[in-house]
C-alpha cells in the first residue's frame, strides 16, 4: 500500500433483490474501508438492462474515491465486496444483486488479463455518463480526451429510465 492519493470513478449496479438497499451497503462497505476516502456519490437511476434485456430493471450509480490502494487491489476489493453482499456471477450481462466496477482511476490507461482501465465500455452507457457528470462535469476521459457529458451526447441507445428519489447515504454530504 503506498501512501501516494488516488482518485477513482466507481460504478454501482444492482437488478436483484433490495436494489437501493444493496447499493446503500456497498458504498457504506467501500466507505469503511481503511485507505479510502468517499468524496461524492451520484443519485441513482433507473435504466433498462444492457444487454440481455429478458431481466428486471437496474439502480446505477456512481462514486468518486480518494485511495491509496493501487488499482489491483481496489479491484480485489470490489470483487471481495460483491461476493460479501451475496453476488453470484450467472451469465454475462445477467442479473446481479450488486457490480462495483472501476470506471476510471486517476488518468490511468491499462488493459490486462484482469483489468482494463478505463472501463472498456463506459463511453457507450449512459447509466454510467449521466451520474459521473452529476458528480464530476471536468472529468475526462483518458482515451477519448472528452467530459462524461461530452461522451452521453454522443449516445444513441439511452437505458436510463428516470432518476430514483432516494439518497444512498443517510446524511448526504456537499463535497466540493
Amino acid at each position: 500500500m503506498s501512501h501516494e492519493q488516488h482518485t477513482a470513478f466507481i460504478g454501482i449496479g444492482s437488478n436483484l433483490g433490495n436494489r437501493i438497499e444493496n447499493i446503500r451497503k456497498a458504498v457504506n462497505l467501500i466507505n469503511e474501508t481503511e485507505g479510502i476516502q468517499l468524496l461524492a456519490v451520484s443519485s441513482v437511476y433507473e435504466s433498462l438492462p444492457f444487454g440481455n434485456h429478458n431481466q428486471q430493471n437496474f439502480y446505477n450509480a456512481v462514486i468518486k474515491i480518494q485511495t491509496n490502494l493501487t488499482p489491483f487491489k481496489l479491484f480485489e476489493l470490489l470483487k471481495k465486496f460483491e461476493l460479501m453482499l451475496g453476488r453470484i456471477h450467472r451469465a454475462h450481462w445477467g442479473p446481479r444483486e450488486i457490480d462495483l466496477d472501476i470506471l476510471l482511476f486517476n488518468n490511468l490507461i491499462l488493459s490486462d488479463d484482469v483489468l482494463t482501465l478505463p472501463h472498456k465500455e463506459m463511453h457507450l452507457r449512459d447509466f454510467v455518463l449521466l451520474p459521473l457528470a452529476e458528480i464530476d462535469r471536468k472529468v475526462i476521459h483518458p482515451v477519448y480526451k472528452l467530459t462524461a457529458d461530452q461522451l452521453l451526447n454522443k449516445i444513441k441507445d439511452r437505458t436510463i429510465i428516470s432518476k430514483i428519489d432516494e439518497k444512498i447515504l443517510k446524511e448526504e454530504k456537499e463535497i466540493g
